[in-house]
């Protein structure tokens, strides 16, 4: 396998100038002239001795002009605050369009405007703050040169106000809430807009339309004439305190009341460099899983939804690829109590970024699981333009635990398992070429040979063309324990050509073909999977979908698998499988008060089957202030005996209110016919100030025939964030 040097070479070859694209795009911003009021009312003095960024450039629906929807922001600051003002002006008559008063709202289906904050300009990670024109408030953690986390969450307070030609955001945010090295007075800053009712989305320093308007290698510059003030201590603690009760009817026995207390602390070792601190941390208050219909041969994968692991959790979660993930934080916790944790995460300087991470999980008698330690260390260092190298190692470690005293009977767990790895992460000056080229080892007791991994990828995307190629290897006895690395044992191949054609005129903006092809192997490389996928997609000028594919699929099974996932039988392991499939999707436009997506596929299955499945969301809301969805899925599979004709239906109809945008509420059910289970959830949240909340949630488990509850549960949680 001589790809991996050859694809290092090419991506180190394909650096281009350092020089930024955007650097003659420049906003000064210099101390408040006088005390700033958030009101969104523009009636200080310090607004208008400020600066002001305006002549947006459109990014769609094409990036060759100026915006036609104007918009005008102006940025000042004091010893503990940045002040931002902006001015969206109308682009045509009619209410705005919004989806509710939620934070960190989809971005494509709200009016909205968005800042961009790149304090090192190092074009790679950043802070995002933003709202709709309803007031919902948005604000993530920026990585990978354009990705937004929305699950950070920080203290700062913002007003919308609405006038006739026009909505006004006003927000203050302080320098405590985020990272900044001192001395640094150039940062990297971009603002973007949508606006649904003229479909057109812009942003101030120009971005070519293949790329997010949040794409930090496109941003401008924002100058300080001093360089900003240190914070000064950045101590924050939030305690919370919980009471709940939970029964579970199928046991028989009585309800459990549950009270419990615990802390989080937020230290700033230096203004760029972060000290997380948890004990007996709770996760009550997070979004179950959306539950799928499982057909599939491998584990499925559910993100993770708490935010202790997501903050500042780039380093960890997004090193590796999708299937070959050797950290995956919900392997941690998972089932047992969490006693505490610790992370160290941030800046070290423009070019070295620093993560490290330790948890410790109690013991479960049930099981016989002993209580485990887990540590991540994940350092990165920026080369060339916008590009890095990083390391991480990862060590599981069972504590005080010997698997041979084991009693008859009894489960077994591993001591410890531990991985090593190394990365290579392409970002071109323009974007126009990104890669990826990692390999990784693992240590196991009683595995050696054939525990490592390498996989590489380089993506050339263009405003016609975007072309990739991607190769993957993963040794049999390769073991993350702590990471999602569903399949072993394989080598994978997968090239990928997109391109789009722009007419000129009529309702359709852009349309194309794109073909993949996925190609696995063993590592003899004998053939055991491909599927051949082509494709045609459509976007209209009203940002309405529509997408027509067909596939050609082969399978040589390496397991016995049980087609239908509920264990009537399996197929045998080195049978062969080969189907065609078509199938097709759309989605509707954003700007409608009633939205909806389908989809359909129909074609063969395992055994010489055939599968037919039908998918639907649809939403309307009352903007702001009410949103109703429902989400159903239908599958048929038409087998051989004996699993024979199988229906499975998957509905999951979801209620938000949001009262104000501090007070919310979200109920939903979710009925899986294959799992044979319902249940329901419902969480109230009162913001009642800045990071600080009240939860209450419900939920409840059905068997659905016979109508049966299996268990429920009521958590009151109150949390608090206070600042030293």
């Amino acid at each position: 396998m001589q790809l991996l040097p050859c694809l290092l070479i090419c991506l180190c070859c394909l650096q281009l100038s350092a020089q930024k694209k955007n650097d003659a795009y420049q906003l000064h911003i210099r101390k408040a002239t006088s005390p700033v009021k958030i009101d969104g009312v523009i009636d200080e003095q310090a607004w208008a001795d400020a600066e002001t960024a305006t002549d947006f450039f459109m990014i769609l629906p094409m990036d060759t002009s100026f915006a036609e929807v104007r918009t005008d922001v102006r940025m000042v600051y004091d010893q503990q605050n940045i002040y931002l003002l902006v001015e969206n002006f109308n682009g045509v008559p009619g209410p705005y369009m919004v989806e509710s008063l939620r934070r960190d709202f989809a971005f494509l289906k709200n009016d909205n405007f968005l800042l961009f904050m790149d304090p090192f300009d190092d074009q790679t990670n950043g802070f995002s703050f933003g709202a709709n024109a309803a007031g919902a408030q948005w604000d993530g953690l920026m990585y990978d040169g354009g990705k937004v986390d929305l699950s950070w969450d920080n203290k700062w307070h913002s007003v919308v106000k609405n006038y006739p030609d026009k909505w006004v955001f006003e927000a203050v945010i302080p320098f405590k809430s985020i990272r900044y090295k001192k001395g640094i007075t150039r940062w990297g800053i971009n603002f973007g807009r949508n606006d649904l009712k003229t479909t057109e989305k812009s942003s101030w320093a120009p971005v070519p339309r293949q790329f997010p308007s949040a794409s930090l290698a496109y941003t401008g510059v924002l100058v300080w004439d001093v360089p900003p003030p240190d914070p000064g201590p950045n101590i924050s603690l939030i305690p919370y305190l919980l009471g709940g009760v939970n029964k579970d009817y199928q046991s028989g026995k009585p309800e459990k009341w549950r009270g419990d207390a615990g802390l989080d602390a937020k230290i700033a070792v230096t203004s760029s460099l972060n000290l997380d601190l948890t004990v007996n941390p709770d996760f009550s208050q997070v979004d179950v899983d959306k539950q799928v219909t499982n057909l599939d041969r491998f584990e499925l994968f559910f993100p993770e939804r708490r935010q202790f692991f997501l903050e500042n959790g780039d380093q960890f979660t997004n090193f590796g690829y999708a299937g070959i993930r050797p950290f995956f934080s919900r392997r941690i916790g998972l089932g047992v109590p969490i006693h505490f944790g610790a992370r160290l995460s941030g800046k070290l300087n423009k070019d070295w970024r620093l993560g490290v991470m330790n948890m410790q999980t109690g013991s479960q008698s049930a099981t016989a699981l002993p209580a485990q330690n887990f540590t991540v260390a994940a350092l990165q260092r920026r080369v060339f333009a916008r590009s890095n190298v990083g390391f991480l190692a990862i060590n599981k470690e069972s504590i005080n635990y010997h698997p041979e005293k084991a009693a008859p009977g009894e489960p077994v767990y591993s001591r410890y398992n531990r991985n090593f790895g190394l990365e290579y992460n392409l970002a071109s000056a323009n974007n126009f070429w990104t890669g990826k080229a990692m390999v990784l080892k693992s240590f196991s007791p009683g595995k050696t040979g054939r525990d490592w991994a390498h996989a590489a990828n380089l993506q050339y995307t263009s405003r016609k063309w975007n072309i990739s190629w991607q190769h993957e290897y993963v040794g049999k006895n390769y073991t993350a324990e702590v990471g999602y690395v569903p399949r072993q044992g394989y080598i994978k191949l997968m090239p990928q050509v997109t391109h789009l054609f722009f007419p000129k005129s009529g309702p359709v903006l852009s349309h194309g073909p794109q073909l993949t092809s996925t190609s696995f192997f063993d590592e003899q490389m004998r053939h055991t999977d491909n599927e051949l996928l082509a494709s045609y997609g459509l976007v209209f000028r009203s940002r309405n979908t529509l997408t027509l594919w067909g596939s050609n699929t082969y399978i040589r099974l390496l397991q016995p698998f049980d087609p239908v996932n509920v264990g009537k039988d399996s197929l045998v392991a080195g049978t062969r499988h080969h189907w065609n499939t078509v199938g097709a999707d759309y989605v509707s436009k954003p700007q409608s008060l009633f939205t909806y997506a389908l989809s359909a596929r129909y074609g063969g299955y395992y055994a010489d089957g055939r599968r037919l499945t039908l998918g639907g969301e649809f939403g309307y809301r009352f903007q702001p202030y009410v949103s109703i969805a429902l989400s159903a899925n239908y599958n048929k599979l038409d087998l051989p005996q004996p699993w024979g004709l199988n229906d499975f239906w998957l509905v999951g109809p979801r209620l938000d209110v949001t009262m104000t945008n501090t007070l919310f509420f979200t109920g939903f059910m979710q009925y899986n016919e294959q799992m044979k289970n319902m249940n329901l959830n419902t969480r109230f949240q009162w913001r009642y100030r800045p990071a600080s909340d009240l939860f209450i949630v419900y939920t409840d488990n059905y068997l659905p025939e016979p109508f049966f509850v299996k268990n429920r549960a009521l958590v009151v949680k109150l949390v608090y964030w206070l600042n030293i």
